[in-house]
């Protein structure tokens, strides 16, 4: 339980996300020995070190989270979905709420449109259905439209929902039957702590999970800015597939699935066309799962200071790994200069592994 909580404080303490978390535990072995050692990081890099979560909030937000039935998996335990884990950005703590063993089996993510239309709304049930015989279990978001229909075609044979607030918050207010119905057939998971009430800033970062834990990505029925295209962009950066429904040209909610298409993705036509694609990726991803030490690479780091890394940056984003070239430093050091400029509060993270320095 110590640990648990440790755990909690850590990631609930400002200016520490997903990244920083697994750098601060691998550097140091548990979360609570990062938690002792972020007064010195920030020093490191001229900055006061961010206030711990009180151990009294952490207790608190895990007996709400066992008061809504549900439970903790945290990245490096044995049930933590192992595709998941291979992201750099996988959610440090997880809430769920059913059958675990879900996490262990291969998936696919089905996503779309919440205006879908009618016959969207059934190829999105029946897919689902189809999938779920072939041995797969179906993850999507618990969203109108494409999403909840795609839970409901597989229910039966395995269905996981991210949903975008806490683990005990109904959203939208329409699919309480369903999210119940999912947490007692399914599995339910959240990233964010029990009664956050979501907000448009916390939709993407579900997203990311719902690409991250599925081998490949399936959009039926999107516009071209949409969620589910972020998703399936998401999906395509982390090195699995996306695939489309072709849709009717004349329909803007064919858009964005039809110019996944002409980009590259696969056409999905039914659940052999899934199976087809996926064939080879799942081999590659079991690889990739069993082969990577989550917590590698920042236990014996040789430190150097942070100001050699600083006079580097700005306040325009550059990618991480042109700081690398550029300093001379190894990929260890470097990351471990900017957690430090990071903690000390004097970094910004941003999309697609770039970082920029705060303006004092």
């Amino acid at each position: 339980m110590d640990d648990l909580i440790d755990r909690i404080r850590l990631l609930r303490t400002p200016r520490i996300g997903p990244v920083t978390y697994r750098q601060l535990v691998s550097r140091f072995g548990s979360a609570g020995e990062a938690l002792q050692a972020l007064p010195e990081l920030a020093a490191r890099g001229r900055g006061k070190a961010p206030r711990p979560c009180d151990p009294t909030t952490a207790e608190a937000e895990a007996d709400r989270v066992d008061a809504a039935g549900a439970r903790y998996v945290g990245l490096g335990d044995d049930d933590y979905p192992p595709l998941l884990a291979q992201c750099d950005d996988a959610p440090p703590l997880l809430t769920v709420c059913g059958h675990i063993e879900l996490f262990a089996r291969p998936s696919v993510s089905i996503v779309g449109a919440r205006n879908a239309s009618a016959i969207g709304l059934r190829f999105a049930r029946e897919l689902a259905g189809a999938i779920g015989d072939e041995g797969r279990v179906v993850v999507s978001g618990l969203a109108r439209g494409i999403d909840a229909s795609a839970h409901i075609g597989s229910m039966a044979s395995g269905t996981i929902a991210v949903i975008a607030g806490g683990i005990d918050v109904v959203y939208p207010r329409q699919h309480e039957t369903l999210q119940a119905e999912v947490a007692e057939k399914g599995l339910l998971v959240a990233e964010m702590p029990p009664g956050t009430e979501p907000q448009a800033r916390h939709f993407p970062n579900r997203n990311r999970i719902i690409a991250g834990l599925t081998a490949g990505t399936i959009v039926v029925e999107a516009a071209v800015r949409s969620g589910s295209l972020i998703t399936a962009r998401l999906a395509g950066e982390m090195g699995r597939e996306v695939m489309a429904v072709p849709g009717h040209p004349l329909d803007q909610r064919a858009d964005g699935c039809n110019k996944l298409i002409r980009e590259g993705a696969t056409l999905v036509r039914g659940a052999s066309d899934v199976e087809d694609c996926l064939g080879s990726i799942d081999r590659r991803m079991e690889r990739v799962a069993s082969g990577r030490d989550l917590f590698e690479g920042f236990d014996e780091v040789e430190e150097v200071p942070a100001s050699v890394v600083e006079g580097l940056l700005g306040p325009t984003a550059v990618g991480i790994d042109e700081v690398i070239r550029q300093s001379g430093l190894s990929a260890a050091q470097v990351q471990l200069a900017l957690l430090e400029l990071d903690l000390a509060g004097r970094l910004q993270r941003h999309a697609g592994g770039k970082v920029s320095l705060i303006p004092a």
